[in-house]
C-alpha cells in the first residue's frame, strides 16, 4: 500500500511535465523521467543504473538506432527451474503485457523494449511500473499489471473448450 501511494504521488508529480505527444523522446527527456521515478540513479545519458523502490533496474538506449530498453535482473538462469521457465513463457503471452521475461548472459531478466523516439512520457512511466511488477511477481503471479490478455490460468476443461472454439474459428476463416 505504501508503494502504491508513492507511485501515485510520483505519477502526479510527472503529470506536471508538459505532455510530449508531439516531441520525440530522447535521452534528455528520458533521463528526467528516470530521475523522478527512481530512488537513486548512476550512469550517463544512454546507460543508467537505477533503484526503483529498492529494486535494481537499468535503462539502456541507442539513439542512433532508435532503440531503448528498461531491464531488471531476476536470478541466474542456472537457478531457473523448468516450471518457472514455463510459467514465464506463458506469462509472456498472457500477463506480462508490455514486458517480457528473457534470458541473456546467463541471467533471467524482465525487459521492456521499444523504439526510443516514439515513446511518450506516460509509456516510460508505465514501462518502469511493469518492469517493477513483473520482477516482484516472478515465481508467483508472473504479471506486470492487473490486466491479463487471455486466460493463462484456465483449467484443462476450459483449455479444451477454447481449443475447439479456436479450431472452429480458424477453419471458418480459412487460415
Amino acid at each position: 500500500m505504501k508503494y502504491l501511494c508513492i507511485l501515485s504521488v510520483t505519477i502526479a508529480m510527472l503529470s506536471f511535465f508538459p505532455n510530449q505527444t508531439n516531441a520525440q523522446m530522447d535521452n534528455d527527456k528520458l533521463e528526467n523521467i528516470i530521475y523522478v521515478m527512481s530512488d537513486s540513479v548512476v550512469g550517463q545519458k544512454g546507460m543508467w543504473e537505477m533503484q526503483v523502490r529498492g529494486l535494481p533496474m537499468m535503462c539502456i538506449t541507442d539513439q542512433t538506432n532508435n532503440r531503448m530498453r528498461i531491464i531488471a535482473p531476476i536470478k541466474e538462469s542456472k537457478d531457473v527451474t523448468e516450471e518457472e521457465m514455463k510459467a514465464a513463457m506463458e506469462a509472456n503471452f498472457h500477463t506480462a503485457l508490455d514486458v517480457r521475461y528473457a534470458v541473456s548472459n546467463d541471467i533471467m531478466w524482465v525487459a521492456f523494449i521499444h523504439p526510443l523516439k516514439e515513446l511518450t512520457k506516460d509509456q516510460v512511466i508505465n514501462a518502469i511500473s511493469q518492469v517493477y511488477n513483473a520482477t516482484l511477481t516472478y515465481g508467483t503471479y508472473y504479471t506486470s499489471t492487473e490486466l491479463s490478455f487471455g486466460n493463462g490460468g484456465e483449467d484443462e476443461e476450459e483449455k479444451k473448450k477454447n481449443e475447439k472454439i479456436l479450431i472452429r474459428v480458424c477453419n471458418t476463416a480459412h487460415l
